[in-house]
């Protein structure tokens, strides 16, 4: 019988805060573990811990890992917005295409809310926000890499048009490089039934540096944010999958000479994500 100490109660806690997060009563959580509410309600007063070989299915039901759950110390961080704010980077965007005489980005800004404005960010800590930061992200991203070209400013922004705005790249108000590599990253050009899909898909990506650039900054901006939105699992397939595929994507996208230097810092940012990613989870 585990004894009623301070770690117990605080471990405890942190298995109550996390089935309410869950939204489960202690029943159901039960029925998940295949143990009774009772057994639950010990764990969460502090009176036992749960036993070894219920850890793993407890974790994954409540999306924690062990060593949080096990840790000695509290860190009552302050959890802040991930994402920036909409209006804000919108003038940035918005100023930044007028100054610079960038017709395909202005163009797409009209239509933003159109393809994405009833479209929201999930967010695991309660902090929602307009789906339209994510592109708007990516265009910031690539100007302050010193990216001034019309053709990326306005594939960031339309990137996700095609697979979650119900466009098609064809009716797009840009030219056709950019419709060229809008339709390589939407899933929904290909058939989205073929078990090889993902290589099929990078494959074709890998011909088409535009694409590999905007593939490697949505990746960058969905790394940056997935902690907020992923559960444990798929957070743990998102950062296999970069492992896999991102590599070769920004190979191709410092073979551009005039993107060496955002390649380096694309590289930089997306791989230390992953490899911290690694380590964490």
């Amino acid at each position: 019988m585990a004894e009623n100490t301070n770690i117990n109660k605080l471990i405890g806690a942190r298995i109550k805060a996390a089935r309410k997060a869950k939204g489960l009563s202690q029943e159901q959580l039960g029925e998940q573990l295949d143990v009774s509410f009772q057994a639950v309600s010990t764990w969460e007063q502090g009176k036992f811990i749960p036993d070894s070989d219920h850890l793993p299915a407890l974790a994954k039901a409540l999306d924690l890992s062990l060593d949080a759950l096990f840790a000695e110390e509290e860190h009552p961080w302050e959890m802040k917005r991930v994402n920036f704010s909409f209006s804000h980077m919108f003038a940035f965007v918005k100023g930044r295409a007028q100054i610079l005489n960038m017709p395909q980005t202005l163009a797409l800004l009209d239509l933003l809310r159109k393809a994405h404005g009833g479209q929201e960010r999930r967010s695991k800590t309660g902090f929602e926000t307009t789906y339209m930061v994510h592109p708007l992200t990516m265009a910031c991203h690539a100007l302050a890499m010193g990216l001034r070209d019309d053709d990326i400013i306005a594939a960031c922004l339309a990137h996700d048009m095609a697979e979650d705005g119900g466009m098609k790249p064809a009716d797009l108000p840009v030219g056709e490089r950019v419709r060229e590599a809008v339709r390589l990253v939407s899933y929904n050009t290909y058939d989205e039934s073929r078990p090889d899909l993902d290589d099929i898909y990078y494959a074709n990506i890998l011909k088409n540096p535009l694409a590999c650039l905007v593939k490697c900054l949505d990746r960058c901006n969905n790394l940056a944010g997935m902690a907020d939105a992923f559960s444990r699992e798929k957070m743990a397939k998102y950062t296999a999958h970069t492992d896999r595929y991102i590599p070769a994507v920004l190979e191709a996208v410092k073979k551009v000479p005039e993107w060496n230097d955002a390649a380096w810092l694309l590289r930089y940012q997306i791989m230390t994500m992953t490899e911290t990613f690694k380590r964490l989870l």
